[in-house]
């Protein structure tokens, strides 16, 4: 298990982004939390398996809905916490 902070840049904020991202968290069974950023970019901090998160950043890049995209992922790792689900923060 690994746990990384990610701060995802493109057309991430009022467009469902939180949801989808929570949607696709559930799918693949890693958890975590994600927020918007007053930059307009959006945080998301996760924990799962390398091949886990792999999976999750390329359905990011290839954009969950038509309404977003994802320009830049910036991953950086953090030690590893275990999160019970994966949460949108407000």
């Amino acid at each position: 298990m690994m746990t990384q902070k990610w701060l995802i840049s493109g057309q991430v904020q009022g467009v469902g982004f939180r949801w989808s991202a929570q949607q696709l968290a559930n799918r693949l069974g890693v958890t975590g939390t994600v927020q918007n950023l007053r930059t307009g970019q959006v945080a998301i901090v996760i924990t799962g398996e390398p091949d886990q998160l792999a999976a999750f950043a390329d359905r990011l890049h290839r954009g969950l809905t038509p309404w977003i995209t994802v320009t830049d992922i910036s991953k950086t790792d953090l030690p590893t916490h275990h999160f019970a689900d994966f949460q949108i923060i407000i």
